[in-house]
């Protein structure tokens, strides 16, 4: 039932990164994806320093006007450094304007290249990472994270790099401005910093643990919604509810946590900075009074101290918006470090051309890591001929469905090894071993899109000739004729707008336009009603015509004609032979096929 899985991380890898890593480290990794464009990034730059150049400017001309202009009662003065200041201002808008586009598209470029990057990385990855995480905590990552990743990179990132100029800047001139004054600076700034720290060593951890919660909330809700009729069905809509709002409690718990860290350190900063500039306007008036200083020098140093002042608290309050960037970078990188299991070889064997149609298991052991390394094969041996049907027929947990698994090399064999047309799959491409089977399954997978579209997925270079004859081949274009727009109706999520037969009749049809010698039936005809399964029976003999068919068989009567039936139990093959070789051999095949023919005289044909 949705819901009621224990919730899937992403490992013991991560965790430890979780609890490990609480600085700004994995940021770093964003540093690749910006230095792909290095001219906007220089632009950007430019007009950074520009800008806060030109805004750092500004006060030591309004130190002049008072000087030079009020005390000296000269207006020419006033006026001429007026202009001054007018023109550092426009150029000052122009930079700004500048650094926001340029710091805006390149974040929109880096989050696009990192999202690509995260997603192609994720359909690198073998079928044991996703038998271990959930879809929807994944596409949180993919996309909640992403998202938090651009409110951050926007217009907090171009906040925070003109903080930092022009704290740079400001304490700079104000240590050039009057050094004695300057010397408040040297003791207001550790007590203004300190404490701040101590709270955002914190925040860290909260921001990980709110993004952690929100991910387990959408992955909760993707699995409740992608099963709806069954949840209305068993009349868990209350139970799927309360355990959505539990989980919505606990976003909402972990995310107050977060602000409220952030509320504390805002106020802190107001505080803290509030007081330093009472001291420092009493230490200047000081100055002033005795002599030390002049009044425009202290206008100067005042505006000065303001802008650092400004600068401190914005980055205070940014420092907690970069914890929440690094938390969201973190889960990020946590897939893009996750390594495949099954790769291919530095120098891979070449598949003999063309295709033999062979498959063989020799010696077969497997055991999946999500059952805790239980074994499913044991020394499994066969070997299926050009142009063989055979069967695989057993209870369910015998081991079938990982005979078509290991075929294709999702996983890799434990012991033993797997052979298609005579090479052992772990040393050629995987890629292109995948090429050499065509697998209909037994709940199609139908992607929301055009008939078109999902017929293409055999072979998405093909016309639409080629995918009409596969339709048409497919018993396909019979239904789709009828449809207002033909191919390119719409079928909906998971194909809602398509009947069971017609959704298995598209998926042989893929199968077809695919055109691989060797081909994976998972009992195509089982959840069928008499009519649907004669198209589709039809259907599937036309694929099966000249290729080197495995089939897992639920129901006897569908396999009575293969070359050959392999019997599994418990992982190990304990009988062979055709239909009618079986029933007289007695045993678990002729058990299986009393308990489904209840006609004697079908067990004596």
């Amino acid at each position: 039932m949705p819901g009621t899985r224990t919730p899937a991380g992403l490992g013991e890898k991560g965790a430890a990164l979780g609890k490990k890593s609480q600085n700004l480290r994995p940021i770093r990794r964003l540093l690749p994806f910006i230095f792909r464009y290095p001219w906007r990034f220089a632009l950007m730059t430019g007009f950074l320093l520009v800008s806060s150049l030109s805004s750092l400017a500004i006060p030591a001309f309004a130190g002049r006007i008072i000087d030079k202009g009020f005390l000296a009662q000269n207006f020419g003065a006033v006026s001429q450094y007026g202009l001054v200041i007018v023109a550092l201002a426009l150029v000052m808008g122009v930079a700004s304007a500048g650094r926001f586009y340029f710091i805006s598209i390149l974040g929109e470029r880096v989050l696009t290249d990192l999202r690509r990057a995260v997603f192609d990385h994720l359909l690198s990855l073998d079928a044991t990472f996703f038998d271990m995480h959930r879809v929807g905590e994944l596409t949180s990552r993919l996309n909640g994270d992403v998202a938090t990743i651009r409110g951050v990179v926007g217009m907090n990132m171009s906040m925070l790099l003109r903080g930092l100029v022009t704290l740079i800047g400001a304490v700079t001139l104000m240590f050039m401005t009057s050094s004695y004054l300057a010397l408040t600076v040297v003791v207001a700034g550790p007590v203004l910093i300190l404490p701040v720290l101590l709270v955002v060593r914190r925040l860290r951890r909260i921001a990980r643990r709110a993004q952690d919660t929100q991910a387990e909330m959408s992955a909760m809700a993707t699995e409740a919604l992608g099963a709806a009729k069954t949840i209305k069905s068993f009349v868990q809509e209350p139970v799927q509810s309360r355990e959505y709002g539990d989980r919505a409690e606990q976003s909402y718990a972990a995310e107050l946590s977060r602000l409220g860290t952030r509320a504390t350190i805002l106020g802190t900063m107001v505080f803290l900075s509030t007081s330093a500039l009472v001291l420092l306007v009493w230490w200047g008036s000081k100055a002033v009074f005795d002599g030390v200083v002049t009044a425009g020098e202290l206008a100067q140093f005042m505006i000065y101290a303001l802008m650092a002042s400004n600068a401190l608290s914005n980055l205070s309050e940014l420092m907690g918006i970069m914890q929440m960037l690094a938390g969201a970078t973190e889960r990020l990188v946590e897939i893009l470090d996750t390594k495949p299991t099954i790769v291919g070889p530095a120098v891979p064997e070449h598949l003999p051309e063309p295709p033999l149609g062979t498959v063989a298991f020799e010696h077969v052991d497997f055991a999946y890591q999500t059952r805790d390394d239980e074994p499913v094969l044991m020394d499994l041996s066969f070997a299926i001929n050009p142009g063989e049907t055979v069967a695989l027929v057993g209870a369910s947990g015998a081991g079938k469905s990982t005979v078509f698994g290991l075929a294709q090399r999702f996983y890799d064999v434990t012991a033993g090894r797997v052979l298609v047309d005579g090479h052992d799959v772990r040393v050629v491409d995987p890629g292109l071993l995948r090429r050499r089977f065509a697998y209909v399954e037994q709940t199609p997978t139908i992607f929301a899109g055009t008939i078109a579209d999902n017929i293409r997925f055999g072979r998405p270079e093909a016309d639409m000739a080629a995918i009409e004859a596969a339709a048409e081949a497919a018993l396909v274009h019979d239904f789709v004729v009828d449809l207002p727009n033909g191919y390119d109706s719409i079928v909906g999520e998971r194909g809602v707008m398509l009947s069971g037969g017609q959704k298995q009749r598209l998926s042989i049809a893929r199968a077809l336009l695919k055109n691989a010698p060797i081909l994976l039936l998972d009992e195509a005809t089982s959840a069928l009603d008499a009519e649907s399964e004669r198209l589709v029976q039809i259907a599937l003999e036309r694929l099966m015509q000249g290729r080197t068919t495995l089939v897992i068989a639920h129901r006897l009567a569908t396999i009575r004609d293969a070359d050959r039936i392999l019997v599994l139990d418990k992982g190990h093959l304990i009988d062979e032979g055709t239909h009618d070789a079986l029933v007289k051999k007695g045993g678990k095949y002729a058990e299986l096929a009393r308990l489904q023919f209840r006609d004697e005289s079908v067990l004596a044909d």
